[in-house]
């Protein structure tokens, strides 16, 4: 079976080697060596003031709602991982959707303005697939507006927009080093702010609300230990590598899906020096789709509906929004596997079977043709 995503791990004898160390130190946890290494190194690869390593990318959004004191309604996407808007939940907010843009994927910063209220205290944007935001629009509304902005970067590791970091914008960006990530720590996550009032905060909200033994505000234990940390610092050695190997695995789905209008790839913004975190193409119709996973599954080949549902659609909301644009792309989308466990001719052979399934599709309607 070929996987949709495969977690890249470095060679076994240098992990070995960070780990044979705990036991000699025993300090496992508790912002140890290897934290604190490793927080140094990404902020220094990512090019932000500071990148705090928590437990996951969902516990990074609820720390980062927390540090800016939102309490009340948070307008986001409804296109994005489940987390985002349990985060928004879990915090004891309110979510308010807002379409999303059928070019980028990413909230539509044009439909902002008609959902904010007296109520509204922050924009939780995701940056899809590693896909920029409008950030500079989003930034102007924030201004205007009084609202704090958190990006949920998840996917947007190393991803570069007019040659800064995409983590640079907002108040606070959070971001996912899960295994299935191009840069993984096994789990983990990370904050990054440029307000240095917030970045104390964060220290203390990670770590049970204490700050060099002081109880100074309620807290949680949003650490993570020198196990992840060290798989992160193995894992950072690799990272521009594991980028190049995506971006040419992705290059070749390209070369055969470029051809076929019927199959359309989200638009990356100019100025984007991309990270190639996931390779998702949009369909015709969800019985296109689901004709394609089917058949690719039947052949040892994994797909994943991602995003779906979209997320105004879920159940537990106690109130529903109609955002027809994401509920539509929601049906048709499909991520392709990409990852360093695949090479090229696994590129065309799952390429040339779903295009082969569409031009089946198309004969069924027109026969002619």
């Amino acid at each position: 079976m070929i996987k949709v995503s495969q977690p890249f791990l470095p060679p076994k004898e240098e992990y070995n080697e960070y780990i044979s160390k705990l036991w000699e130190t025993k300090w496992l946890t508790n912002n140890g060596d290897y934290v604190t290494t490793l927080e140094t190194q990404l902020r220094n690869y990512l090019g932000v003031p500071a990148c705090l390593f928590v437990s996951n990318g969902t516990v990074a959004m609820q720390l980062a709602i927390n540090a800016l004191g939102i309490s009340k309604k948070v307008i986001t996407t409804p296109f994005s991982f489940i987390a985002t808007t349990t985060s928004i939940l879990w915090q004891k907010c309110d979510p308010v959707f807002v379409d999303i843009k059928p070019e980028t994927l990413c909230i539509d910063e044009k439909k902002i303005e008609d959902s904010i209220t007296e109520d509204t205290e922050a924009i939780l944007a995701t940056h899809v697939f590693g896909i920029p935001c409008n950030v500079e629009a989003i930034e102007r509304i924030a201004v205007k507006y009084s609202l704090k902005v958190i990006y949920d970067a998840a996917h947007a590791f190393g991803v570069t927009y007019n040659e800064q970091s995409l983590l640079q914008y907002g108040d606070i960006s959070t971001i996912s080093f899960h295994s299935t990530k191009l840069f993984h720590t096994i789990e983990g996550g990370g904050v990054s702010c440029n307000n240095t009032s917030f970045q104390k905060e964060l220290y203390a909200l990670r770590q049970f609300g204490m700050i060099e033994g002081e109880h100074v505000m309620p807290g949680i234990n949003a650490k993570n230990s020198e196990f992840h940390a060290a798989m992160g610092l193995c894992n950072l050695n690799y990272v521009d590598e594991v980028i190049t190997y995506r971006k040419m695995l992705s290059h070749a789905y390209d070369s055969t899906f470029n051809k076929y209008e019927s199959i359309i790839r989200p638009a990356i913004p100019a100025n984007v020096e991309y990270n190639y975190s996931y390779y998702p193409i949009i369909l015709s119709d969800e019985n296109v789709l689901l004709d394609v996973q089917n058949h690719l599954y039947r052949k040892g080949i994994e797909t994943k509906r991602y995003f779906y549902p979209s997320l105004n659609k879920i159940d537990y909301l106690s109130h529903k929004t109609i955002c027809p644009i994401s509920e539509d792309i929601s049906k048709r989308i499909l991520c392709l596997p990409l990852h360093t466990d695949i090479n090229t001719e696994d590129v065309e052979f799952i390429a040339n079977i779903i295009v082969e399934i569409i031009h089946e599709e198309i004969r069924a309607v027109n026969p002619i043709s």
